[in-house]
This record gives structure tokens, C-alpha cells and sequence, in this order.
């Protein structure tokens, strides 16, 4: 159940609070080559699993980019801020990728607030870092900090 803040203005001083985790996602074979397809990332370690079985992984993994990019679903998952006009997504910061996400693990995020900050034009703007875990494994499939503005209504 995702942490509600009933207004932007709410996320100051929250710095340290720790996110419920969301739900876990199976990641399939079809989604990653989806990826594969939108991005052009047709690398035969994501899309051909009778090659990857005798790769490194036994098994075709998810791109780092795809693994990234469901941070987008998670959020929302884990925080849930309400009482603004528009919410920006101003981008990432330390990015990293330390565990592959082998085709048919499951993955969650889980969150902590880094930093809260009120910014120009009466903004809030918040770092979350996000860890996305694989189940199972203690090494995450990525960490990232994400940078959010939100603007009060």
C-alpha cells in the first residue's frame, strides 16, 4: 500500500521515510521482447532463448533499460502524492545496474525518501531511491534516485 501525502508541502522534513514495497511483477519472455522491439535492442541475450540458455545467464535476461523503466509502475505503488496541479519527472541520478533480471524472475520496488526540496516557482521537489529487488536474490537488479517536482495547487 503506497505512503499517502495528502499535498506536496507534506514531503518536507520526510527525508529517511521508508515506502512499502510494491507488488512483484513477473518478468516474461513477452514484455522483453517488446522492449526488445520498441527500443531496437534486439541483442540475442534479451530475445533468443534457445541461444541464452548456453550464455552466460542459462537463460535471456531483461534489458537494463526495461528493468529501469518499470520504476515508472512501482512508484505510484509506493507513493502516493496528491494535491497538485502537475507532477514532473525531472529525471535520475545514480543509476545502477548490479544484478540481471533473468526471464521469469519476479521484481519489486521498494523506496526510501532522500531528499525533499522546495524549488522555483513554488515547486517541492523529492529524490526517491528506489531498489528494485529480485526475489530470492540479495543483490537488487538496479538502484536509481529518482527526481520528482510537484507543483500545489
Amino acid at each position: 500500500m503506497a505512503v499517502v501525502f495528502n499535498n506536496p508541502r507534506d514531503l518536507l522534513g520526510k527525508e529517511g521515510t521508508k515506502l512499502d514495497a510494491s507488488e512483484w511483477l513477473t518478468i516474461e519472455q513477452d514484455r522483453i521482447d517488446a522492449f526488445g522491439q520498441v527500443t531496437g535492442d534486439l541483442q540475442w541475450i534479451h530475445v533468443d532463448p534457445e541461444r541464452a540458455k548456453d550464455g552466460p545467464f542459462g537463460a535471456t535476461i531483461a534489458h537494463g533499460y526495461l528493468t529501469l523503466s518499470l520504476v515508472n509502475m512501482f512508484l505510484p505503488q509506493m507513493i502516493d502524492v496528491r494535491g497538485f496541479t502537475a507532477g514532473v519527472n525531472v529525471g535520475i541520478d545514480k543509476l545502477r545496474f548490479l544484478n540481471p533480471v533473468v526471464v521469469g524472475s519476479r521484481i519489486r520496488g521498494t523506496g526510501e525518501i532522500i531528499s525533499v526540496e522546495e524549488v522555483k516557482g513554488n515547486a517541492i521537489q523529492s529524490v526517491v531511491r528506489v531498489t528494485v529487488e529480485i526475489e530470492g536474490k540479495e543483490k537488487p537488479a538496479c538502484v536509481v534516485d529518482t527526481i520528482s517536482r510537484y507543483f500545489p495547487e
